[in-house]
């Protein structure tokens, strides 16, 4: 069934809000945080849930920047460079690893940048022999890479393959030339359909396609047909991201400016055409821009209401861990505390050469914030958040939650009045539109938001 959005009530919670890929979000990262607090996190870890274990490596490098990105990324930087960093990485994942429970499975690796796949295979394959070595992997692990099609071939995928990876996505963002070219990115180098093709025939799973609304000469026209394209390709996930336009941060963006940006009800379209158009062929919506073939975990997780989230993405709760973050930026999520090393390649590799940590800044939770972060990923995966069940899971009473959030009905009467959420027998329930504007109903149960620290972009 064809779903019409409702522009006024979207244009009604277009407010800029956090995008809840952490609570508190990292713009309540704080300096006093360092590497001693994060030794010390690490081995609380190991007594805290999830028992499984995450990593995250990070690649900062990139053949050419492109101007819409927000990652912290690099360019021109010659082999003797890229292989430094890689030595360093190593080092870094040699010392923090040994405070990592060998009891404790490792189910995810996830590699981003960057342009994880820009790097050599041999580059890789050291890291990744790293990881092996250091952590205890599970049968059913996940490896995964974030790649830019453009620098992909077969080679790659083969070499990738026999490292152990199963898990890859595609950074499409768009298939329109003009768009590619203002944004300064490359064209696949294998035509998408094809490379998806190829992927699942050497045994690649959750094969995902990423697309970008709201870039500079899209048009409703255009971004159907990019849709229409990644549909075609049928991989196992599809996300249509919304494109934050924050220039005060990421200064790279102010250059989209000169070719001008799509409004906000031409991004309304967007994102609308691209919900019916993925429905109609048969995939699931998951959280507010995913969607996922009907027997792929992700819609099977969000059936279970089992479907989690970090700075990776999404995922779910039987393969998540605590998250380990590796490289410059890179943040680790753990039960008790974020962390996050160095941003310049420089300071990460001065620092981890000195004492194998570059942790910069990171947030040590309370008992209180980790309730509140419960509540939100609850409401952000799953549209469903039972106060009883976290109360459960927290050993407090059910008051204690709804303190932590600071409830108020009034927060969220508007929700209410707009059928968008529905409150009975202490659960919380999103449904309609509501997981379009599932970021200002996530605001509702923030405590920290009066705060006001950092910028955020629009919620829609």
């Amino acid at each position: 069934m064809k779903l019409e959005f409702d522009r006024n009530l979207l244009e009604k919670y277009n407010i800029a809000g956090p995008r809840y890929t952490s609570y508190p979000p990292a713009t309540f990262f704080h300096e006093a945080y360092g590497n001693e607090n994060y030794k010390e996190s690490v081995i609380l870890s190991n007594d805290e849930k999830p028992e499984n274990v995450s990593v995250y490596v990070h690649i900062p490098f990139c053949p050419q920047l492109c101007t819409f990105c927000g990652c912290t990324t690099y360019t021109g930087m010659g082999h003797n460079v890229i292989e430094k960093y890689v030595e360093t990485l190593i080092k870094e994942i040699k010392l923090v690893s040994k405070d990592v429970s060998k009891e404790r499975k490792l189910t995810q690796v996830h590699w981003g940048g960057g342009t994880p796949n820009a790097i050599s295979a041999d580059l890789i394959r050291k890291v990744t022999d790293t990881i092996k070595a250091n952590f205890n992997f599970a049968d059913d692990y996940e490896m995964a890479m974030e790649c830019s099609p453009a620098y992909l071939d077969f080679k790659m995928v083969d070499q990738l393959r026999d490292m152990g990876f199963n898990r890859i996505s595609l950074g499409i963002q768009d298939f329109k030339k003009e768009v590619l070219e203002a944004i300064n990115r490359k064209p696949a180098k294998v035509p998408v359909n094809e490379m998806v093709t190829y992927l699942r025939k050497v045994g690649f799973k959750g094969i995902n396609l990423d697309l970008v609304y709201g870039l500079p000469y899209q048009t409703k026209e255009s971004f159907k047909a990019s849709v229409a394209l990644a549909l075609e390709a049928k991989p196992d996930r599809l996300v249509t991201f919304s494109y934050a336009h924050v220039p005060s941060v990421m200064t790279r963006q102010k250059a989209l400016e000169k070719h001008g940006l799509p409004g906000a009800d031409e991004k309304i379209t967007m994102l609308e055409d691209a919900y019916n158009m993925a429905v109609e062929a048969g995939y699931v919506p998951i959280g507010m821009d995913h969607f996922s073939k009907p027997d792929d975990e992700f819609a099977i997780a969000l059936e279970e209401k089992k479907l989690h989230r970090n700075f990776q993405g999404y995922c779910t709760r039987e393969t998540t861990g605590q998250v380990y973050g590796f490289g410059t930026s890179s943040i680790s999520q753990l039960f008790n505390a974020y962390s996050q090393n160095e941003k310049t390649i420089k300071a990460y590799m001065e620092r981890v050469e000195a004492d194998g940590r570059a942790v910069v800044r990171g947030y040590r939770l309370s008992q209180n914030e980790q309730i509140v972060r419960q509540v939100i990923n609850e409401l952000m995966c799953n549209y469903y958040a039972d106060f009883k069940q976290i109360a459960a899971d927290f050993s407090v009473e059910l008051d204690e939650v709804y303190k932590a959030v600071e409830y108020d009905v009034l927060k969220v009467q508007s929700f209410i009045d707009d059928d968008l959420l529905q409150i009975e027998n202490d659960i919380f329930t999103v449904h309609g539109q509501g997981r379009f504007v599932i970021r200002n109903i996530a605001m509702a149960f923030d405590p920290a938001l009066k705060k006001g620290k950092g910028q955020y972009s629009k919620t829609v």
